[in-house]
């Protein structure tokens, strides 16, 4: 999608679009279009339902004295309540109206109606919302149709303070393009798609200035992160470890570590999961697809901060090199993991990655992201991750960040209480703590890993990482979940 900004001016456009807020509040561009048009606004208004509320469209046909195909009135909603957030969806929105329309090219014409967003920054937020809402996965389409494409690949943004907006704009969009980067990666198929090319694709993050380091496994082996070894011990492709690395802040401050899930097809192993709805386990990786797209996104704006970013790319497979229900492996940390389901396997990738980046980076901060359990979908549904936090501040961090971004989270608990299930009797410790509380046993098994009261939050994405609807900014699939979350928390809470 071409997204450009340009001063208010008349031009020739295939839709033109005006803001219309709640009560039918006309823009001054609105305003402009009825008096243009010999008042055909306030009339096709009059002979509809149209009253402005956001998500609410309605369309004049080459009307008379607009040099347009169309002219689109699109809700608002409650002007004066509007936020960053509010411009975006208004965006998205649009796109997804305009997208299968016929028009190629449409007029955006943002003016806040006094709303407490300023102008430009309502047009840059319009133009994120744009980049976010016209992503499309069609790589391996080879047979549609071009009325079956979207027409829409041209969006101009027109705002008084034009320049103003661009500046804006400059670093949502490198947000944008980790979106984009940590979507593809969850959408593509697992015979593309397995560690060792998904490290290849973390490589390319070196342009973006990012330090990365991909570990074979002798070197992850030689290290002794052998539960992580372990998970992926079936499968005919060998695991990796990615570390990316970007030094944005001052050299004296410690990083916040963002530790990801990559686990790229996950049959259950041994445990096998059952055949439906098994070809959406190529998204179990979709925590790692996170924390890439925020090194993406971070490295793009040149974050003022040091970020450490670290994955386990495994495959978990069935064979007859598989590992067994009751084995027992040694964790880096050197506790043991009793095996009680290997279809409990994310745990066992992070907790190494846990113990490795603290002892080799001392984090002031670990933020770990997981397509962990399907018992946080049961919980929460698909509308919020689940937070588990050892530490007030950052969980409170992680919480407005998710308000601002709209990537949600909702606190789950933690306690002594249910760290009693994990008790084994041969072992240290078990992988599963039976289905009561589910989730939240899950995360009680990564807190035993967490050394000398680091700052640490858990997030359970897996209700988040894929979508089976679209929303404004957000079509059906990959959603690119805690990038922007991401990438919020360390501007807000940790940039210099």
């Amino acid at each position: 999608m071409q997204i450009t900004f340009s001063d208010p001016a008349d031009s020739s456009t295939d839709a033109m679009v005006v803001a219309v807020g709640a009560d039918c509040l006309l823009s001054p561009a609105a305003e402009a279009a009825d008096r243009a048009t010999g008042g055909a606004v306030r009339r096709a208004i009059a002979a509809s339902r149209f009253s402005g509320k956001a998500g609410q469209f309605l369309d004049l046909m080459a009307p008379a004295g607009i040099n347009a195909g169309r002219l689109v009135l699109a809700g608002v909603g409650a002007s004066a309540d509007a936020t960053a957030r509010t411009w975006q969806d208004w965006a998205g929105n649009i796109y997804g109206h305009l997208a299968g329309s016929g028009a190629t090219a449409a007029t955006l014409r943002v003016e806040t109606m006094g709303g407490p967003v300023a102008e430009a920054d309502a047009a840059a937020n319009a133009a994120f919302g744009i980049a976010l809402a016209s992503y499309r996965f069609d790589r391996y389409r080879t047979t549609e149709k071009p009325d079956q494409k979207p027409s829409l690949n041209q969006a101009a943004i027109m705002v008084a303070g034009s320049a103003a907006a661009q500046s804006a704009y400059a670093p949502m969009a490198e947000v944008a393009a980790g979106v984009v980067l940590a979507r593809d990666l969850v959408s593509e198929p697992a015979n593309v798609l397995y560690p060792e090319t998904l490290a290849e694709r973390c490589t390319a993050l070196s342009a973006q200035g990012v330090d990365v380091e991909v570990m074979d496994e002798a070197r992850i082996d030689a290290i002794g992160m052998r539960t992580l070894l372990a998970v992926g011990m079936g499968s005919a492709r060998d695991s990796r470890v990615v570390v990316m690395r970007w030094n944005g802040g001052p050299d004296d401050q410690a990083p916040i570590a963002l530790v990801g899930k990559g686990v790229t097809f996950d049959t259950g192993g041994i445990s096998i999961k059952p055949a439906a709805g098994m070809e959406d386990m190529k998204w179990d990786m979709g925590g790692s697809a996170s924390v890439i797209g925020a090194m993406r996104a971070i490295a793009g704006r040149k974050a003022k901060a040091n970020v450490i970013g670290i994955v386990g790319l495994v495959e978990n497979m069935p064979s007859a090199n598989a590992q067994r229900p009751g084995d027992v492996v040694t964790s880096l940390s050197g506790q043991t993991v009793e095996v009680i389901n290997t279809d409990a396997e994310g745990r066992l990738v992070l907790c190494d990655l846990l113990t490795y980046v603290q002892r080799t980076y001392k984090p002031q901060a670990i933020v770990d992201l997981a397509t962990l359990t399907g018992a946080i979908i049961v919980g929460l549904g698909h509308h919020n991750a689940g937070l588990f936090a050892s530490d007030d501040a950052l969980a409170d961090g992680l919480t407005a960040a998710g308000k601002s971004t709209g990537e949600p989270v909702w606190r789950m608990p933690l306690g002594e209480e249910y760290d009693k299930a994990l008790k084994s009797q041969i072992a240290d410790m078990k992988n599963v703590g039976g289905r009561d509380g589910g989730s939240i046993t899950a995360a009680q098994f990564l807190k035993r890993f967490i050394e000398n009261d680091t700052p640490w939050a858990h997030l359970d994405i897996a209700g988040m990482a894929w979508s089976g609807e679209s929303k404004p900014i957000t079509p059906k699939g990959g959603t690119g979940y805690g990038v922007r979350l991401l990438d919020r928390l360390i501007a807000d809470r940790y940039e210099q």
